[in-house]
């Protein structure tokens, strides 16, 4: 006798709800940081665009930041936290190993025992879990996701470092998905270029730093190898996502890079032909580089200062350390 499985099926659609936020509790201006990097606020201003960043309390960890993000993600949505059936987050600064950090803030935000994991895709972390909760809920795995980038990054920083120290701050930005009547998400288009990893990311490993045969690994770039990567190779794949969404650049009300460089943004934007009605993020100015954090934050304060976008088209598009990156158009809440 043969035996037939049940497979689950799901919504054919589905949307962001909500944003939530929570930056760092204090604002670093770059005259705090260029003496270690003997630099100017200048010169960070003309090479980054920052003026400023957020940085967390030593106490506040990336999961605090996760946490109060959530909660108004939540809050926001209109879903009741224990109808969420999965909980993503995106980090490269969970301060410890194990246990995840979303296991720890769905029980935290009351939405245990919700599914949970973490993502570690650096800046492409929020992009990568947006487009699993859009498959996990139309597959029927689930109904609602909490997905959340939240980062520490002044924890993993060297201040006499002048590849990226800089940049850095801290945040977390999430959002709640969940089915709808029309499409909300577009395709994903997403992958990674590994041959290039060593162009940013940490530079040494936990066990050297534990053998004394390094100091406390910290962030460190190629800056020129990451620009030409992000404006080339990343307007490539832009411009895919917004194909395969089947709109056009003229279709967009918003963009939503990740806030790695203003230069990059700018750039990003005359690569794309964007025409002057998008409403382009520029949250690093007074963020800094969040990393998995920086496009939800990034959206959260667009919706905030733009609610007229609400229901328009946004392009969001990570990318970042080992090179991976995701892109995709959504349908801002």
């Amino acid at each position: 006798m043969s035996v037939t499985l049940n497979q689950t099926t799901g919504p054919a659609y589905t949307r962001i709800y909500a944003y939530g936020a929570a930056r760092g509790e204090n604002a670093v201006p770059n005259e705090d940081l260029v003496g270690p990097i003997d630099s100017s606020d200048e010169w960070i201003r003309q090479r980054t665009g920052v003026v400023t960043r957020v940085r967390a309390d030593k106490g506040t960890t990336a999961i605090d930041l996760a946490t109060a993000a959530g909660i108004e993600a939540i809050e926001k949505s209109g879903v009741a936290a224990d109808q969420i059936d999965v909980v993503i987050v995106a980090t490269i600064s969970n301060p410890k190993q194990t246990p995840s950090v979303s296991a720890i803030v769905a029980d935290r935000v009351g939405a245990n025992p919700a599914a949970a994991y973490d993502i570690n895709a650096a800046c492409a972390g929020y992009a990568y879990a947006v487009a699993q909760a859009d498959a996990l809920i139309r597959a029927g795995a689930a109904r609602h996701a909490l997905v959340i980038g939240t980062e520490k990054l002044s924890d993993i920083v060297d201040p006499t470092d002048r590849s990226i120290s800089f940049l850095l701050g801290d945040g977390a930005g999430a959002a709640l998905i969940g089915p709808s009547d029309t499409p909300g998400i577009g395709p994903a288009v997403w992958g990674s270029d590994g041959a290039k990893a060593d162009a940013v990311g940490m530079n040494h490993a936990l066990t050297e730093f534990r053998d004394g045969e390094s100091p406390w690994p910290t962030l460190r770039q190629e800056g020129p190898t990451v620009f030409r990567w992000a404006v080339w190779e990343m307007a490539k794949v832009a411009r895919q996502a917004i194909e395969k969404a089947g709109v056009t650049p003229e279709d967009l009300a918003a963009f939503i890079p990740h806030q790695a460089n203003m230069r990059i943004i700018d750039e990003f934007a005359k690569q794309l032909k964007l025409p002057e009605s998008t409403v382009i993020a520029r949250d690093i100015e007074t963020t800094g580089n969040t990393s998995a954090a920086s496009i939800p934050l990034a959206s959260h304060r667009l919706m905030a200062e733009h609610p007229e976008l609400s229901g328009g088209l946004a392009l969001q598009i990570g990318f970042g350390a080992g090179l991976v990156f995701a892109a995709q158009v959504v349908v801002l809440p």
